[in-house]
């Protein structure tokens, strides 16, 4: 949500934003904002004005008893109880108007940076810079469900049975390969200085309007039948809403903190859930970064924050890109976003393993997430950005560490994780 001082001061500057973000069905959003921000503050201003009256009348009754002139004092009291009605009026008005700006505010994009490449979609996404020699090896490489399949890893029979088709049960090196890699992911933040946190997998509704716009929210979320709880769909929703509703120290300013935890997603729409494969799966487990900081520092942190993906990745031995996300490709809530996408060797492309988002003031206006410095109160900026997310890191690092003999080479870097293990065979 935007700063509504933008929408009195700077229209154009809004209206120029949407079209940047091709968007124009919301450009009259704008103007109806605008009148009806402008009847709210004439509204207050008659209240004000009441108020003052009422405050001067009700002086006026005093006297005017003591003065044992009780017919005016009457007539002075129906005047009074005139502008009680009234201010109800004026409040109910106010209120009804200030739902309907907030309505319409929620719906209007964040002001995206200067730096943002301009395009409609995904497909106008911009490339950015490589980390690693993308390779394509002599021998080929088996689709990840093929490969897994060898080690005995992953059984989405069963899971259909028991939970239905997007759900699978991973075993033995597989799984603990995948933990080894979420472990790794956590340790490689604590060392940066972030705090660790498991926080609630559910959240309330006003939590999830908080964090991220109500299309996303109908796409990617499950609601629990009959309460007023959703489950996660990346740890993010319940980190920043740790905050709601807070008034932050200036001193404890930047809040930077990685959290685990599973994550559970609709998925609707995709272009089929693949039967064999783990790429888009209902439930994966996903260590994540978020960081709380001054105005002024966010860009700073977003350039430090895809970095440190990128780090572990290459740690994993896994080619990467980085990918700048277009204008029409940035959520609501964005000011800028990245992925950053990993080397498929059998498929010879990237795909996206991470995200990486600054979205300035937007969910802490939504939230109420505020610091307090010499000068008052200020809304804060929030970020995110992907550690690792498993089964897609898994995907990556196990067409990258593949070998012709159908093991797979473990990372230097998981081995304290996998009990010194430097390679997994295959069971068959």
């Amino acid at each position: 949500m935007i700063d509504i001082k933008l929408i009195r001061e700077q229209k154009d500057l809004v209206k120029e934003n949407i079209k940047k973000k091709f968007q124009d069905e919301k450009i009259p959003l704008v103007d109806e904002v605008y009148e009806l921000d402008k009847k709210v503050r004439e509204l207050k201003q008659k209240g004000d004005n009441l108020r003052s009256e009422k405050n001067t009348v009700s002086g006026e009754i005093g006297q005017l008893m003591r003065e044992q002139k009780k017919e005016e004092a009457e007539t002075k009291k129906k005047r009074v109880a005139e502008i009680n009605e009234l201010l109800v009026s004026i409040e109910e008005e106010e209120i009804k108007i200030n739902e309907e700006i907030k309505n319409k505010m929620m719906v209007i994009p964040q002001i995206i940076d200067e730096s943002v490449p301009i395009g409609k979609d995904d497909s106008e996404n911009v490339e950015v810079e490589r980390f690693g020699e993308a390779k394509v090896p002599s021998y080929e490489i088996p689709y990840h469900a093929d490969i897994i399949a060898k080690f005995n890893g992953m059984d989405k029979e069963a899971a259909g049975r028991t939970s239905g088709e997007g759900f699978y049960y991973l075993m033995g090196d597989i799984a603990r390969l995948h933990e080894a890699m979420l472990a790794y992911a956590r340790d490689f933040m604590i060392d940066k200085g972030f705090t660790y946190a498991i926080p609630p997998f559910m959240i309330h509704g006003d939590v999830v309007e908080g964090v991220m716009s109500f299309p996303e929210m109908q796409a990617m979320m499950y609601k629990i039948e009959g309460e007023d709880l959703y489950l996660i769909g990346t740890s993010e929703h319940s980190m920043i809403g740790k905050f709601k509703d807070q008034i932050l120290k200036k001193s404890d300013l930047p809040v930077r903190m990685t959290s685990y935890s599973p994550c559970f997603r609709k998925e609707g729409g995709s272009h089929g859930l693949e039967e064999r494969g783990l790429y888009r799966v209902h439930q994966f487990e996903k260590q994540e970064m978020i960081v709380i900081c001054e105005p002024e520092e966010s860009m700073e942190y977003y350039e430090k924050m895809w970095r440190y993906s990128v780090e572990i990745f290459r740690n994993f031995n896994i080619p990467v890109r980085q990918l700048e996300c277009c204008s029409g490709d940035l959520a609501d809530l964005k000011v800028k976003s990245c992925d950053i996408e990993a080397w498929s060797p059998r498929q010879q492309k990237y795909f996206e393993v991470c995200s990486c988002s600054n979205l300035g003031a937007a969910q802490a206006r939504r939230l109420g997430i505020r610091a307090k410095g010499d000068n008052g109160t200020y809304y804060v900026h929030t970020l995110n950005n992907t550690v690792v997310a498993t089964p897609r890191g898994l995907i990556a690092l196990l067409e990258n560490n593949y070998n012709e003999d159908g093991s797979v080479t473990v990372p230097a870097v998981l081995r304290p994780y996998m009990g010194g293990l430097e390679v997994i065979k295959p069971k068959q």
